[in-house]
């Protein structure tokens, strides 16, 4: 199961976080991981690590942002079979403390660079005739969190465009899904308890994953396998779906 041999995966943001367990997930399973980040350094780290364990994976550093940057390192990598759109930034904030800036950027990333990698990728698997998209939008774009006005807009888009893009190419066979993670405990999660709550991080740690019900945070890693099941042959008969892995989150909590 799970046989990725000689496929080519593209994974936005996966240099750290969730796009990181993804990508070394996938190596894991003999694919060719193609690593697209802004930050080159952590992006060198998981492809060494990937190396070592006799995987493959290349490192292209790249803004998400910018289209020609991407279509350009799609062409460079050539055939893409899976692509993860994993990149994203977040913010805090209700919109009277949203800003121009703060909309604008989280736009940039987490909308128009999902946007400009499906721009890039579609006309390759049409070529083929075969592709799968793996979106990851968040709990957010479905339910009410407070503060989260703009991350919660950017990934209601995401989720948009993925039901956009599975309708349009179905007959293209492409598949394009999303998931819906809650909180994950990523390195975000600490930078962010480190800024707002110094001295008090285990006692945030421990409120916000209480906000699960299962009690806890998830791990990139459990969050890597949801994504590897859903880019796999296994599911070939799903698209058009987003997936919640949220421990409960947007289901339970009353």
């Amino acid at each position: 199961m799970f046989d990725l041999k000689e496929r080519n995966v593209i994974i936005t943001g996966g240099g750290s976080g969730i796009g990181r367990a993804a990508a070394i997930t996938f190596a894991l399973h003999d694919a060719n991981v193609h690593i697209l980040d802004l930050n080159k350094t952590q992006a060198d780290e998981v492809q060494r690590e990937i190396l070592s364990t006799g995987g493959n994976a290349f490192v292209h550093s790249v803004d998400v942002s910018n289209q020609q940057q991407v279509v350009s390192a799609f062409s460079t990598i050539g055939m893409v079979d899976i692509l993860v759109n994993s990149a994203g930034v977040s913010h805090i904030g209700k919109i009277e403390t949203t800003s121009t800036e703060d909309l604008d950027r989280i736009y940039n990333v987490n909308v128009k660079g999902v946007y400009n990698c499906l721009y890039a990728a579609i006309p390759i698997m049409k070529n083929k005739k075969k592709g799968v998209i793996l979106n990851v939008s968040s709990v957010a774009a479905n339910v009410g969190i407070s503060e989260r006005f703009a991350y919660s807009m950017s990934k209601g888009a995401v989720h948009a465009m993925t039901l956009s893009i599975a309708k349009d190419y179905v007959q293209d066979n492409i598949r394009c899904n999303s998931i819906s993670p809650g909180r994950v405990h990523t390195p975000f999660v600490d930078g962010f308890l480190k800024k707002n709550y110094p001295g008090r991080e285990k006692e945030m740690f421990d409120k916000l994953s209480k906000t699960q019900p299962v009690g806890r945070m998830g791990t990139p890693e459990e969050i890597a396998k949801l994504i590897l099941y859903l880019c796999s042959d296994e599911a070939s008969f799903i698209t058009g779906s987003d997936y919640a892995i949220d421990g409960g989150f947007s289901t339970l909590n009353s």
